[in-house]
């Protein structure tokens, strides 16, 4: 008969081996499927940006979008002087939407730190912010590393703990307000965004989105868990997330993010981009306004790319995905 501790440690194990097996791969978007899976946006830019989104058949036709050497490349306009309706880029929306899971993106290759960019990678639902939107890849200009927030209507108030001790939180407070601040986490790690991410080969962006919590995890390349690698990923041995909002009793997550998809876009200037424009030296030393340096400067915009290897999102039963009408104004802040 097998001792108590036996018993015991069969039962531990077998408790790690489900919470390690919990998650099972639901979709996989890369190179053979990914233009299939998401919609191009071509409406004029919900935050005011000196951008124009273009549809998929221009965006191929001039290079600003494609799958060659099994990767996803999106663009922007490097060439063009002086666009007048505002430089040409690509925002793309999933076509199914999410209620939780894990979300594994493995990305090569971002838009660089260039005053006047504005990349974003990031999820939100419909009827905005009441869906909530979650920011996973955002900064603006010559920033270096990402800030990760959350949207949501009024009455969602957050935590941090189980972020890296160095991530700062600006205001647990994730309501728009007046201002679309949201509840920001400024992360310190300058290879999770921009030039610093190119620099060592991209990596992997992961977010595990629960009823208790939304967390955010940024390996790079030389540094992603095995068990992502191996297709059997385990958010509880990742260690410390570069950013985790706790609902708990300050936020329903449930009631706050619901039906989000995923989306990649890069404008310039607007809301942000263009709003701290005069506080940034840097910025302001190369032309008066930020339009004035995006319309004039499209050589500096050359490596403003996304290079997608994959995105894989994972569930554990109970989340279901869907596909519901593409977001067609969503605010990106």
């Amino acid at each position: 008969m097998p001792s108590a501790l036996t018993l015991s440690t069969g039962l531990l194990a077998l408790a790690a081996g489900s919470v390690q097996a919990q998650y099972t791969l639901d979709t996989q978007y890369d190179s053979t499927n990914f233009f299939n899976e998401f919609t191009f946006f071509t409406e004029h830019d919900p935050t005011n940006g000196f951008v124009e989104y273009i549809d998929g058949a221009a965006a191929m036709a001039n290079g600003l979008a494609s799958t060659d050497n099994n990767v996803v490349h999106m663009g922007v306009d490097s060439v063009t002087l002086a666009p007048a309706n505002g430089r040409q880029s690509v925002r793309v929306t999933s076509n199914k939407s999410y209620n939780k899971g894990l979300f594994i993106a493995d990305i090569a290759h971002m838009p660089s730190s260039t005053c006047g960019s504005w990349p974003a990678f990031w999820a939100v639902g419909p009827n905005w912010p009441y869906s909530g939107e979650i920011d996973i890849i955002e900064n603006v200009n010559n920033a270096k590393t990402t800030a990760i927030t959350l949207h949501t209507s009024d009455g969602c108030v957050i935590t941090n703990e189980g972020s890296l001790p160095d991530t700062v939180l600006e205001d647990g407070d994730c309501a728009i307000g007046d201002d679309n601040k949201g509840c920001g986490q400024d992360t310190t790690d300058t290879s999770n965004y921009g030039d610093g991410f190119n620099a060592v080969e991209g990596g992997v962006y992961a977010m595990e989105w629960t009823s208790e919590a939304i967390a955010i995890w940024f390996f790079a390349r030389s540094k992603i868990p095995e068990d992502i690698t191996s297709g059997n990923p385990d958010p509880a041995s990742w260690g410390l997330a570069s950013a985790k909002f706790n609902g708990g009793s300050g936020c329903n997550i449930d009631n706050y993010f619901k039906d989000n998809q995923l989306v990649f876009d890069t404008t310039f200037c607007g809301d942000w981009a263009g709003r701290v424009w005069d506080t940034n030296s840097e910025c302001k030393a190369l032309a008066d306004t930020c339009q004035d340096y995006v319309s004039n400067n499209p050589e500096a915009f050359a490596e403003s790319f996304w290079t997608v290897n994959s995105i894989k999102v994972y569930q554990n039963g109970g989340n279901t995905t869907s596909t519901p009408n593409r977001v067609a104004r969503a605010f990106n802040a």
